[in-house]
């Protein structure tokens, strides 16, 4: 009897082992957000880590975490790692890699909870007057990845924190635009010359 139930139990693990092998080797993460900006607004607020502050929805689930800025102040080169207490948020790294008028590559480096290497990648659109933001993760599905999979949908659980965080980024870039827009206004006007029949400084406009 009790070899049968080892039986049993081996043959389980067999299958386990057989249905995870099988599940895909790589994964991807996609979610897109039109924003009222021009993209390189947009573009300001992904390629200066320290703005990540303000639409990051990790930066928020611990804002007491340690946080280390070096290499380029912003675009390529620069790099970025936290290190959390958090669960949820744990420790990692990011550098930015690429960086055209269209996209932003970036190679980010988890090291807890779990160790992984993936690719995050922000393309941008531009829309008439907005801004089509796709921001995607790519990477290798290890075995423990592979495992998860099963009992989780990554897609739902990672995309929900995209989309919160492309609704903080359209805000964010939303606010610069309007801030942008109206300092050109502000120095169109103060730069523009005094109406031709404007009285000269000093003077009387009633004096004939």
């Amino acid at each position: 009897m009790l070899k049968k139930i080892l039986g049993v139990f081996v043959l389980v693990i067999v299958i386990f082992l057989g249905v995870v092998a099988s599940r895909p080797a790589t994964f991807e993460i996609k979610r897109s957000l039109a924003i009222n900006a021009a993209p390189e607004v947009v573009q300001a607020q992904i390629t200066n880590f320290k703005t990540w502050n303000e639409w990051s929805p990790w930066e928020k689930l611990d804002p007491a975490m340690k946080k280390t800025y070096d290499g380029a102040p912003t675009g390529v080169g620069a790099h970025y790692a936290w290190d959390s207490a958090n669960g949820d948020v744990g420790a990692g790294e990011m550098k930015i890699t690429d960086v055209t008028p269209e996209r932003v590559g970036i190679d980010l480096h988890f090291l807890r909870p779990f160790e992984a290497e993936n690719h995050i990648l922000f393309d941008l659109t531009k829309t008439g007057d907005a801004t089509t933001v796709t921001w995607t993760m790519a990477g290798k599905n290890s075995f423990g990845g592979k495992a998860m999979s099963l009992f989780m949908d990554m897609d739902k659980l990672v995309g929900g924190d995209f989309d919160k965080g492309l609704a903080s980024l359209k805000t964010v870039s939303e606010a610069a635009q309007a801030a942008a827009v109206k300092k050109a206004a502000d120095d169109a006007a103060a730069a523009a010359p005094p109406p031709a029949d404007a009285a000269p400084a000093g003077t009387d406009a009633g004096t004939p």
